[in-house]
C-alpha cells in the first residue's frame, strides 16, 4: 500500500489553487496531471539577471532589473504596430519599454507616467534607441524585484505563462512531505547532496548540480531496485525445467541458414530452458537480423517438451503478420498455431480457447487480449514478449501469472538498446544480441534529398511502381497540425491518389482496425503499389517486393525510429533504396542524425550515436509511452551514477535486508514516490 505521506503528491492538479477545467488541459498536453508533476516540472534553464543603477552600467543583450520612471506612452498609428512607453533612468537615459498585440493593455495599467517602477527584462537596441521589448516583471517596490535576478524558465504549452507554472510549482513545493532518507548514508555525505524535499526546491531555485543530481540518482535508484526485486522474486519462483528432443526443429523450413548469432541466442536460450527458475531474457536483434527464428526455435523447445507456448505482439498488425510467418515455417513440423486478438469473436474464438484449454494448441499468438482473464492455458511454459518496451513490466507480470508455474519469459526488441542503457531498462533481464545479418541481404542505398525535388520523388515512385515494384511513404502525422509545416499522411494520401488512383494505400494509427488491416492486406498481397503511413509500420512489416522507403521530413524522426522505418525495405534479395525526404532549414541535431543514417546500418552504433545527440531524456527516438526508465536523469548523469545507484540497490536487498529495514522502508516509500511499485509487488507474491 502506498503511504499515506504521499497522498497529497498524488491529489489531482485541480486541487491547487487556480486550477479550473480550462488550465487543466495545457496542462494535460505537458503531463501534469498531478500534484507530483508539477512539483516535477524541473525548469529547462535558468535567467541570470543583473540589479544596475542606471543604463550606462548595462550591456546591450544583457538581462537586468532597473528603476524607470515612464514619461510618455506612444500608440502606434498601425494596429498591429507596437505600443512604447518612454521611460528615463535615475540619471536621464531614455529607455522605450515595447509591447506587441494584447500586451499593451497591461502596460497601460502597469507604467502609469511620472510613477516608479522596477523593471525585469533584456535591453536591446532598435535603431537608435535602447529598449525592452515586453518587460518579463513590472513591479512597484525594488526589493521584489531583485528575487527576480535568477529566474527559473520553464517548459510550456499554448495557455500558460511563465509566472503561472512558477505559482503551480510553489503550492506544488509548499505540499511535499517530509520523508525519510533512502540513500545509503556514507553516499549521501561523500556527494554532499540534500535531503529529498530540500533538493526539489533548490532545483527550482537555480542551477543546484548536487540537487539536480540527487533527483537523478533518485530515479536511478528506484528503477534498479524494482528490477532487481523482480529479478529475485523470478528466481524464488517455482518454474518448469523444459527439455527438447529436437524433433519438431529438425523439420523446419527456414529461408536462410542460422548466422553464428542465431546460433548463440538459441543455445543460450536452450541453457535458460532446462533451468528450474524460470527464465527472463531480452533477445536484442537489429532490423531483419531474424529474431522470429529464434523465437520459433524456443517456442518448439516447448512444444516438444509437451507444454505451450505464447507470442505477444504490441498490435494487431504485428501479431497477424507473426501468425503468417510462423505458420509457414513451423508448416513441415505439424505444431498447432493459432491467433488470438481483441477482434476474434463468436465460435472462432471460443474454438480457440478451448484449444488453448485442453492442449490441443501448441503455439498462440496474439494481443494484450492473450491475457485477459477468461483465457486459460492447459500448461503455458513459454512467453516470448515482441518489442519489449511497449509493455511495462507490470504486464510482463500479469502474463506470468497463467502458467500453472511461472511461465519463462523471452522478451524480443528490434530496437538496439544502447549499453548504457540496457543496465537501466532491463535491468532484470539477461540479454542475448543478434548482431549479424541473415546471407544475402544487400545494403539499403540511404539518399537525403531536399523536400524541393518532392516532383522528381514521385516521378521516380512511378518509375519503381511500372517496373512491378512497391514502396512505402511515411508521413510524421496523421493531420495537419495548426501550424501547417507538418507532412500529413491523409493530405499526402490524396495528393498521390491524384497521380496514382487506387494503387495507394493508406495506414495511420486513428483508421478503424478492419480498415488498417484491410490497407495492409491489399499492400501485403501487391494489390496496393504504395503504401502511405505513419510510424504504425515502425515494427515488424514484412514485404519483401516493396524496395522503395521515403521518409518525408525525416529530421522530426529520431535515429532509432529513422533506423527501424528503413529496414520496411531491404528484406528480400533485390537493391532497396531509402530516400529521406528533408525541409530546408536543419539544425545540426538534424544535420548530423541524416549524416549518420547515410554512413551507417549498423543499429548499435546508430543507438549509441543517437542518445548522445538526444541526451537521456528521450531514449531510442520517443518517449515511450511513459516507459522510458528515467525523465530527469540526462546521459551524463546516467554514465556517472547509474553504477553506483546500482551497487546501492544491491547493498539494500543483500545486506540490509531487503525493503524490510528503516532505509528499506524510505526505499518502499521512495518504489510508490517515482511510481516503480511493481517492484514492490513482487513482495506480495507478482
Amino acid at each position: 500500500m502506498r503511504s499515506d505521506a504521499l497522498n497529497p503528491l498524488f491529489a489531482e492538479v485541480d486541487t491547487l489553487d487556480g486550477v479550473g477545467t480550462k488550465l487543466k488541459k495545457p496542462l494535460d498536453r505537458l503531463g501534469l496531471t498531478r500534484v507530483k508533476d508539477v512539483a516535477y516540472h524541473l525548469p529547462e534553464r535558468f535567467v541570470s539577471r543583473r540589479a544596475v543603477q542606471n543604463l550606462d552600467e548595462a550591456g546591450e543583450g544583457e538581462q537586468i532589473v532597473i528603476a524607470l520612471t515612464p514619461t510618455e506612452h506612444r500608440a502606434s498609428r498601425n494596429q498591429r504596430g507596437p505600443y512604447r512607453v518612454l521611460a528615463q533612468d535615475a540619471v536621464g537615459n531614455v529607455l522605450a519599454l515595447t509591447y506587441f498585440g494584447r500586451a499593451s493593455y497591461n502596460a497601460k495599467k502597469q507604467l502609469p507616467v511620472g510613477e516608479k517602477r522596477w523593471v525585469a527584462g533584456k535591453l536591446e537596441r532598435y535603431g537608435d534607441m535602447l529598449q525592452i521589448v515586453h518587460p518579463d516583471h513590472v513591479l512597484e517596490e525594488g526589493g521584489e524585484s531583485l528575487g527576480h535576478l535568477c529566474e527559473p524558465v520553464y517548459r510550456l504549452s499554448e495557455g500558460l505563462t511563465q509566472p503561472l507554472i512558477g505559482k503551480l510549482v510553489a503550492q506544488a513545493l509548499e505540499r511535499l512531505p517530509d520523508l525519510s532518507e533512502w540513500i545509503e548514508p556514507s553516499q549521501l555525505d561523500a556527494q554532499q547532496w540534500p535531503n529529498w524535499r530540500d533538493a526539489l526546491h533548490l532545483a527550482h531555485r537555480g542551477e543546484h548540480e548536487a540537487a539536480r543530481d540527487r533527483l537523478a540518482y533518485d530515479e536511478m535508484l528506484a528503477n534498479a531496485l524494482a528490477l532487481m526485486l523482480v529479478r529475485a522474486d523470478n528466481r524464488k519462483r517455482q518454474g518448469q525445467p523444459l527439455h527438447g528432443d529436437g524433433r519438431l526443429r529438425d523439420k523446419l523450413a527456414l529461408p536462410f541458414p542460422l548466422t553464428g548469432a542465431q546460433t548463440r541466442s538459441i543455445a543460450e536460450i536452450e541453457g535458460d530452458l532446462a533451468q528450474q527458475s524460470p527464465m527472463l531474457r531480452l533477445l536484442q536483434g537489429d532490423v531483419g537480423a531474424g529474431k522470429t527464428v529464434v523465437a520459433l526455435e524456443a517456442m518448439l523447445i516447448a512444444v516438444e517438451a509437451g507444454a505451450q507456448a505464447a507470442l505477444l505482439a504490441p498490435t494487431e498488425l504485428l501479431a497477424r503478420q507473426h501468425y503468417e510467418t510462423l505458420r509457414r515455417m513451423a508448416a513441415p513440423t505439424g505444431a498447432n498455431i493459432a491467433i488470438l486478438t481483441g477482434r476474434d469473436k463468436g465460435k472462432a474464438r471460443e474454438a480457440t480457447l478451448m484449444g488453448l484449454m485442453d492442449g490441443s494448441i501448441d503455439i498462440v499468438v496474439g494481443t494484450h487480449a492473450l491475457f485477459q482473464d477468461q483465457v486459460a492455458y492447459r500448461d503455458l511454459a513459454l512467453v516470448v514478449i515482441d518489442e519489449q518496451h511497449r509493455f511495462g513490466v507490470s504486464q510482463r507480470l500479469m502474463l506470468a501469472s497463467k502458467g500453472k508455474r511461472t511461465p519463462h519469459v523471452l522478451a524480443m526488441t528490434a530496437t538496439p538498446i544502447p549499453r548504457t542503457l540496457t543496465l537501466a531498462q532491463y535491468g532484470e533481464l539477461d540479454v542475448s544480441k543478434l548482431d549479424e545479418l541473415p546471407p544475402g541481404r544487400q545494403p539499403i542505398d540511404t539518399r537525403v534529398v531536399g523536400i524541393e525535388r518532392l516532383d522528381e520523388v514521385v516521378s521516380g515512385i512511378a518509375r519503381h511502381i511500372e517496373g512491378g515494384g512497391q514502396a512505402y511513404w511515411v508521413c510524421p502525422m496523421v493531420r495537419d497540425s495548426e501550424e501547417g509545416d507538418t507532412a500529413a499522411a491523409e493530405a499526402r494520401f490524396a495528393a498521390l491518389r491524384e497521380r496514382f488512383g487506387d494503387d495507394v494505400a493508406m495506414v495511420h494509427g486513428q483508421l478503424a482496425s478492419e480498415l488498417k488491416d484491410a490497407a495492409m492486406e491489399r499492400f501485403v498481397s501487391g494489390d496496393a503499389k504504395l503504401l502511405v503511413a505513419t510510424t504504425v509500420i515502425e515494427v515488424g512489416v514484412d514485404v519483401p517486393n516493396a524496395t522503395l522507403m521515403v521518409i518525408e521530413q525525416a529530421e522530426r524522426f529520431g535515429l532509432a525510429q529513422l533506423h527501424q522505418l528503413r529496414g520496411r525495405v531491404g528484406r528480400g534479395s533485390e537493391k532497396s533504396v531509402c530516400l529521406l525526404l528533408r525541409s530546408g532549414e536543419l539544425s545540426e541535431t538534424s544535420r548530423a542524425r541524416l549524416a549518420l543514417m547515410r554512413e551507417t546500418q549498423d543499429g548499435f552504433r546508430l543507438a549509441e550515436e543517437d542518445l548522445r545527440l538526444r541526451g537521456g531524456g528521450e531514449l531510442l527516438g520517443t518517449r515511450q509511452s511513459g516507459d522510458a526508465p528515467f525523465q530527469l536523469a540526462t546521459l551524463e548523469q546516467i554514465t556517472r551514477l547509474l553504477p553506483v545507484a546500482h551497487d546501492d540497490a544491491c547493498l539494500l536487498v543483500e545486506r540490509d535486508g531487503g525493503l524490510d529495514g528503516e532505509r528499506g522502508n524510505a526505499a518502499r516509500v521512495l518504489l510508490y514516490l517515482l511510481e516503480r511499485d511493481f517492484g514492490v509487488r513482487t513482495l506480495r507474491g507478482g
